[in-house]
């Protein structure tokens, strides 16, 4: 049994509350380094990637460059997701460490929050972690994600003063019409850093009135670890309705192979969801034209 990627949430702390994200229900906890090298240890049969986030932001830790040194010793590759919130705490030789294949910084962040900080001020310390990745460490993708369209243009003001940002900070050209009305999936900044485009998406919910069936990816590309320690099968599920286990309890190996992770694996395979947040859940329609 082989994933693509594993969702590793080092911590369910995010430090914002941004509108399109259900705040959390849970209590607020981060992983510890041990118990965390111990995941990696049981990982290396699964995956050769990680994740560090669910619903929290892995750069809430202050000692980030540990998680990411076990990383690096146990040779697996990660990729660290953040609203950029706390870029600043972190030094560039963390944010580029050579665990990481990937950085996610997701902008639209921004503009859905209270944020106590100026646009520029925010942007500052992404733009200078472009600039970083370009003279140490090409090699990295980044990824400036800006998930928020939707069919009323909401963010239509936000997006054009992004873009006319964008567009001076790398001496580009970003039109916001033109980007609204093709929809390109990406497009190059600079030697791998790219804007990352997107729709949004309805967090999955038991209290959602969708129904529907169909498959997912989730117990065939990527599962989920809670900082909690409870394996859930979906980098969606950050509330852990679906526990599959508790690492605290079991190994993973036992976890995968239990009743519940196959039943639902099954299902998927034959285009039901047999638990009830994957009924509701709307974002497997993404993906299911592609898997057929």
């Amino acid at each position: 049994m082989k994933f693509h990627r594993v969702y590793v949430e080092l911590s369910n702390i995010c430090g914002l509350k941004c509108s399109f994200c259900p705040q959390s229900t849970l209590k607020p906890q981060s992983m510890s380094l041990d118990f965390f090298e111990s995941l990696l240890a049981q990982l290396l049969a699964y995956t050769k990637e990680i994740a560090y986030h669910m619903g929290g932001d892995p750069l809430s830790l202050s000692n980030l460059e540990a998680y990411l040194s076990a990383t690096k010793r146990y040779g697996l590759q990660g990729l660290l997701t953040t609203s950029g919130y706390y870029l600043s705490k972190h030094s560039h030789e963390t944010l580029l460490h050579p665990a990481l294949k990937q950085v996610n910084i997701s902008l639209n962040s921004y503009n859905k929050n209270a944020m106590p900080l100026s646009f520029e001020a925010y942007m500052q310390p992404v733009l200078e972690l472009c600039r970083a990745q370009n003279e140490t460490r090409k090699d990295l993708f980044i990824n400036l994600r800006v998930w928020n369209f939707d069919e009323k243009q909401s963010e239509k003001a936000f997006n054009a003063m992004l873009f006319a940002y964008l567009s001076q900070a790398f001496g580009v050209t970003l039109d916001a019409q033109t980007i609204e009305r093709e929809r390109p999936r990406s497009l190059r900044l600079a030697e791998k850093v790219l804007v990352h485009f997107d729709r949004y998406f309805e967090w999955p919910s038991l209290a959602s009135t969708n129904e529907s069936e169909g498959s997912c990816l989730g117990l065939k590309s990527h599962f989920g670890i809670l900082s909690s320690g409870i394996v859930v099968p979906c980098c969606l599920d950050k509330e852990g309705v679906m526990p599959l286990g508790n690492l605290h309890v079991d190994s993973l190996e036992t976890i995968l192979n239990a009743q519940r992770a196959q039943t639902i694996l099954q299902g998927f395979r034959q285009g039901r969801c047999v638990e009830t947040l994957c009924r509701k859940c709307t974002y497997k329609h993404r993906f299911q034209k592609d898997e057929r």
